[in-house]
């Protein structure tokens, strides 16, 4: 690898270039494969000193490649790239999404907007799977996706499509136990989803709120049935509870789930326990202001939909009631600046750019994402040669790059205390790099790359 990239070169290249080429002459390929492939493409890089393990990096497009490149090349961690670019995984009919979720790694991923246009015979289509996250989880074995944000952990169940109210087409597969509708949940998946929101209310003893609507919501009513079986036997107190027992409500379907179970999958939970509040997912919007105002640590296990929707408000809320609290204080002139007032209260959550997700899958280490949404049109920006509209706009934040680095490779290397308390020593030079005026993007690499020896080197 170069001692600087030419993050300029591979921005341009993307647009109107030849971006694989490029990125083959940069990285060498890996002999790594996924499981069950021996012709995935899979480029490596960096210092494996010290015995690190290396992450999968998804290579998206515009700032969630650069972005990922900029601080791979400045951190010098070790790393796999699948090539995940928006024409690639099109012309390729999406085979690297299963590439990314067989490897045996723990994995980074990025999501770009979902309307991302590539080319076709001549003309200019939608990327086939849109932002790739749906099809990539189904393909990855995802079975939830859990986001920790000041005191609220959200765990959402993953993939849960849209809800079915046709009775006539609902049914569980007793083969797959795929629960249908219109769609196909996955009702294995959502068992181990049920699972882990009770491990954590167990090991965290927070309490658990469960959001479904088993009253409305078919696939819902399974998942509630699947709780209150995984109830049966434990210590856990159900303080709220549905009115209906959804487990004998919708017992053959549940069982039918259960059959394909391992026969040890409730193996230890006897001893498990904690508190456990059943409520209608819309309630849990109300509780979730509450719960962030009174700072009550709490984990919400939501359906796909609802989730997303929950951790939505978990981003938007702390701007909102700070908001609210500067009004209060200026009302009754108190002098105070509310940003202040809320750090010294104890209140971490900022403005939801900073709140990691964690995916779990079936088999193989968690993948971290996180979504770039109008990043992309900074890119654009830059490219133009103006990354800041004359000053009218902030240049490019890449730090949350090397904060889910920063967890990920934790994640990836636990009890490496030495990678550790370095991953830490360099999130703080980063904000120190950041810390005043933010530098434009280019500016803040080379930056960066003179303030950081890459791991391995002395």
């Amino acid at each position: 690898m170069t001692d600087r990239l030419d993050l300029l070169k591979i921005a341009q290249e993307e647009q109107s270039g030849d971006l694989f080429k490029l990125l083959d002459s940069i990285y060498k390929r890996s002999k790594i494969q996924p499981r069950g492939y021996t012709d995935a493409i899979i480029w490596e890089g960096g210092s494996t000193a010290g015995g690190v393990k290396p992450v999968a990096h998804a290579f998206t497009d515009m700032y969630a490649l650069n972005g990922t490149l900029a601080a791979l090349d400045v951190l010098g961690l070790p790393f796999l790239g699948v090539p995940m670019m928006a024409q690639f995984r099109h012309d390729t009919k999406l085979v690297s999404l299963d590439w990314f979720g067989k490897l045996e790694y723990t994995a980074l991923k990025w999501s770009t907007a979902g309307d991302f246009l590539v080319n076709e015979n001549g003309k200019k289509v939608v990327v086939n799977g849109k932002s790739a996250n749906a099809p990539l989880r189904t393909a990855a074995g995802v079975y939830c996706n859990v986001r920790p944000y000041g005191s609220i952990t959200s765990i959402r169940f993953m993939p849960g499509l849209p809800y079915s109210q046709d009775n006539k087409k609902f049914v569980v597969d007793k083969a797959t136990g795929n629960i249908h509708s219109e769609m196909n949940t996955p009702g294995v998946r959502m068992a181990y989803a049920a699972r882990l929101f009770l491990k954590m209310v167990h090991e965290t003893g927070q309490i658990g709120r469960v959001a479904t609507k088993p009253t409305q919501a078919k696939e819902d009513a399974v998942n509630a049935g699947i709780f209150r079986w995984l109830l049966k036997g434990t210590k856990f107190q159900l303080k709220r509870r549905y009115s209906v027992d959804a487990y004998e409500e919708h017992k053959d379907n549940v069982d039918a789930i259960v059959a394909l179970l391992p026969k040890d999958f409730k193996n230890g939970m006897e001893s498990w326990g904690g508190e456990i509040y059943e409520h209608i997912s819309d309630t849990n919007f109300g509780l979730l202001l509450h719960d962030m105002a009174q700072q009550t640590k709490c984990i919400i296990y939501a359906t796909d939909l609802d989730g997303d929707r929950l951790t939505d408000l978990m981003a938007d809320a702390p701007d909102f009631l700070r908001k609210w609290g500067q009004m209060v204080l200026d009302h009754v002139k108190a002098g105070k600046d509310m940003n202040k007032v809320w750090s010294e209260m104890g209140f971490t959550m900022k403005n939801g750019k900073d709140m990691t997700s964690v995916m779990y899958r079936m088999v193989g280490e968690p993948i971290y994402e996180q979504t770039l949404g109008s990043a992309d049109a900074m890119l654009l920006r830059l490219l133009a040669g103006d990354e800041s509209e004359g000053g009218s706009k902030q240049p490019y934040d890449p730090r949350i790059h090397f904060v889910l680095i920063n967890e990920a490779y934790k994640a990836a290397n636990p009890g490496n205390d030495e990678l550790a308390k370095w991953l830490d020593a360099q999130l703080e030079t980063f904000d120190k790099v950041y810390g005043g005026k933010r530098p434009r993007f280019l500016e803040g690499y080379q930056k960066l790359k003179e303030a950081i020896k890459p791991w391995g080197t002395k």
